[in-house]
């Protein structure tokens, strides 16, 4: 008996050709992008010391304008570098938001940031609100938004021509009436770090400690509760941010609105080089895996959009050139303008370990 091999099973005419139709389809579904295989998700990942509700609607605008997903993880500055830090080379953070100079300034020598070229970003922020230039022109972090330093005073009590710069704060006419947070929070860090620049580091050190002996109590709370002393009477010169003042102008409670009211505002130094400022900014962060959706992240918080919307959601400055201020809060306060400091937001950052052991041989809590 003759064993014949197998032959192939032969199929009907019709089911080779739809097998043929199949594979040809499949081949175009391969190559085709966006057909059968779903693209990548595209995502830009942010650790944000920004911890403002107001914020939502940046992060949705983005998304709407570019299709790219925010993942968010919230810290304070400190717990963001911290963090960054620990997480080494394994961070997904693309893009690191910081609420203070001195921060950026530390993130940035502390080699956490990814410098980066953006022609956008070099247009609309100018060179005093972002860290110096690498040898290669790039550039580490971006302000992003501004907040000034200001006094704010019962006008009960005080000569507003009494507080109108930094200095006369420690004068002696005005013993027992300031109040202020700890002297080692960004905020005062940074402030301070501006008059060292302007007054030199001797002359600074005198004023702090000439600061402490017209203090009415001892440092504590937040900026918000240095505003609320001096409306109720705890003392009569308060040192604060002045978004803080606006958000209480703004308020829908009818107490702090009251409160906020009562006090009379200066922004220091107009005669000389100006009340100091501070900046929230931002950086692509070192190890950043969608270098270029983050770099698109801070174009777009630099933009016309971006930018007014910090100023009349959140009570802040543009950083940016050319935006329309429209805040009736910020108007209020400011009327037709006010003259900043033009030293650059990464020097001041530069002074804060100087300005800390000043605090501590002064006693400034």
């Amino acid at each position: 008996m003759t064993i014949q091999p197998d032959s192939p099973t032969k199929l009907p005419r019709y089911s080779r050709q739809r097998m043929r139709l199949n594979q040809l389809a499949m081949c175009l579904i391969l190559a085709a992008p966006g057909l059968g295989v779903q693209a990548e998700e595209q995502v830009v990942n942010l650790y944000s010391a920004r911890h403002y509700s107001t914020d939502e609607a940046l992060y949705a605008g983005f998304t709407k304008a570019t299709g790219i997903k925010i993942n968010r993880v919230d810290a304070d500055d400190a717990g963001i570098i911290a963090r960054l830090k620990a997480e080494g080379s394994a961070s997904p953070a693309d893009v690191i938001l910081l609420v203070d100079a001195a921060r950026l300034w530390k993130g940035e020598t502390e080699g956490l940031f990814l410098p980066i070229q953006s022609k956008p970003l070099e247009a609309a922020i100018p060179p005093q609100l972002r860290a110096k230039p690498t040898a290669d022109g790039k550039t580490a972090w971006y302000g992003l938004s501004t907040r000034a330093r200001i006094v704010v005073y019962d006008t009960a009590k005080v000569r507003k021509e009494d507080v109108d710069t930094y200095e006369k704060l420690a004068e002696p006419a005005n013993k027992g009436r300031v109040c202020i947070r700890s002297g080692s929070h960004p905020y005062n860090l940074s402030l301070f770090g501006s008059l060292t620049e302007h007054m030199g580091a001797e002359k600074t050190e005198a004023w702090l400690k000439a600061l402490v002996g017209n203090m009415a109590r001892s440092p504590k709370g937040g900026d918000t509760d240095q505003i609320k002393g001096v409306a109720s009477g705890e003392c009569a010169i308060a040192i604060t941010n002045s978004y803080y003042l606006a958000r209480m102008l703004r308020s829908s409670n009818a107490t702090e609105r009251g409160m906020a009211e009562r006090v009379g505002v200066v922004f220091p130094n107009q005669s000389s080089w100006g009340t100091h400022i501070n900046v929230a900014g931002g950086a692509v962060a070192r190890h950043a895996k969608n270098t270029g959706n983050a770099v698109k992240f801070l174009e777009y918080l630099a933009g016309a959009e971006a930018q007014a919307y910090f100023a009349n959601g959140n009570n802040e400055w543009p950083a940016a050139l050319g935006i329309k201020l429209d805040n009736p809060a910020l108007k209020a306060m400011t009327g037709a303008g006010f003259k900043s400091e033009l030293i650059p937001i990464n020097t001041v950052g530069m002074n804060q370990v100087r300005v800390q052991q000043m605090l501590d041989r002064v006693g400034f809590k």
